[in-house]
């Protein structure tokens, strides 16, 4: 049987209605964040079952720029690797290893402004080859499709201590956490920054009491902007083991005391590897075992 002009109509329609603006909008939508239903005020599992797995421990994770990959950790058997999950021919990928070491294990990844970097922390040893060390800031270089093998950011960046989670302005600062003059094993952690002059980094400075103490502070994400931070700490007074706190910068450099990000976010467990999308829309940080994302509506709130 012949299409009649009846059916050439009602398809026409399906399709014009297919190339509407709001078929457009939701087709794009569906295409960020790994299409998952964009998160309110209220916190929600990002993922779940795809990257919040129940069971498994998930960690750090970061966005590209352009939103067409989604990089975060998981330790499966004790010893974290890197994953990643990319837009490819309209779909989002299954997730791939990018780094997994028999031997040491590779966490917390964030790119560099210029996304030709993925920086991560690790236990791996100066050679590749010998017993796990203490967290070192590592990096692997995009070669093509690829990356290069890990890369020590150096020992203007790294100490005989352990070094964690590390975030960059736009003008490639690091900032980053540390228990370098301390005692061995010690808690206490405190947040630097590292300038990048030429491409090289410069000596870390310590950040001032109105972010550090005595305690724990670690985890820290800088705006792009170097506007605020996030970071964990295990403050007084908080809602759980360690919390999620924030700073903004003053219009001297100097930073605002810090305060807790408030009861929405924080629990009675621990907060930590906070990061902020490239568009500003939305908050990823981790607690029990798994990834969370919320809208950022909160950040100008504490202002």
């Amino acid at each position: 049987m012949k299409p009649t002009t009846l059916t050439y109509f009602l398809l026409f329609t399906i399709f014009l209605i297919a190339q509407s603006p709001i078929a457009i909008a939701q087709q794009k939508s569906s295409q960020k964040y790994l299409g998952q239903p964009a998160p309110t005020s209220t916190p929600a599992l990002f993922a779940p079952g795809l990257v919040s797995i129940n069971g498994l421990t998930e960690f750090g994770s970061v966005f590209s720029k352009d939103g067409n990959t989604f990089y975060y950790a998981i330790e499966p058997n004790g010893k974290a690797e890197i994953h990643s999950i990319k837009f490819v021919n309209n779909a989002w990928s299954k997730p791939e290893v990018v780094l997994l070491h028999d031997r040491y294990g590779y966490n917390d990844p964030f790119l560099s402004p210029d996304e030709k970097r993925l920086y991560f922390i690790s236990t791996r040893a100066l050679d590749g080859k010998s017993d796990p060390k203490d967290y070192d800031i590592w990096y692997v270089e995009r070669k093509g499709n690829s990356w290069s093998e890990p890369i020590n950011a150096g020992d203007q960046i790294n100490s005989p201590r352990n070094e964690y989670y590390m975030s960059f302005t736009k003008t490639g600062t690091m900032y980053f956490s540390s228990n370098r003059n301390t005692e061995e094993h010690s808690n206490d952690y405190n947040v630097y920054s590292s300038k990048s002059i030429n491409g090289k980094f410069q000596a870390p400075i310590k950040l001032s009491n109105a972010i550090n103490s005595d305690a724990y502070e670690a985890d820290v994400f800088v705006a792009p902007d170097e506007s605020y931070l996030i970071f964990s700490a295990e403050k007084p007074g908080g809602y759980g083991r360690g919390d999620l706190y924030i700073s903004f910068s003053n219009a001297n450099g100097t930073w605002t005391d810090a305060k807790n990000v408030g009861k929405e976010i924080n629990g009675r467990r621990s907060e930590y590897c906070p990061f902020v999308t490239a568009d500003g829309k939305y908050f990823f940080y981790t607690k029990e075992n798994d990834i969370y994302w919320v809208d950022t509506s909160f950040i100008e709130k504490l202002r």
